[in-house]
């Protein structure tokens, strides 16, 4: 079982949401998708209400260098 992540593993997610979706830009990707992707991950064992923009965005920016590195 993986290790249980939240919203402050923003680097954590951006490589489990490049390993999900490594064909979607993540800079395409609205919040509120964003926010389901987050947490439908294997794993994720936070609380979905305690996101925000800037959680998020960290998630997005993270998940954009591994999109890059793959590219």
């Amino acid at each position: 079982m993986p290790r249980e992540i939240t919203w402050n593993d923003a680097e954590e997610i951006g490589i489990q949401l490049q390993e999900k979706f490594p064909d979607l830009d993540p800079l395409s990707v609205r919040f509120t998708d964003l926010h389901k992707h987050v947490t439908e991950l294997e794993g994720f064992a936070d609380d979905p209400s305690k996101s925000n923009e800037s959680k998020l965005e960290a998630i997005q920016m993270a998940w954009y260098e591994e999109y890059k590195d793959a590219q």
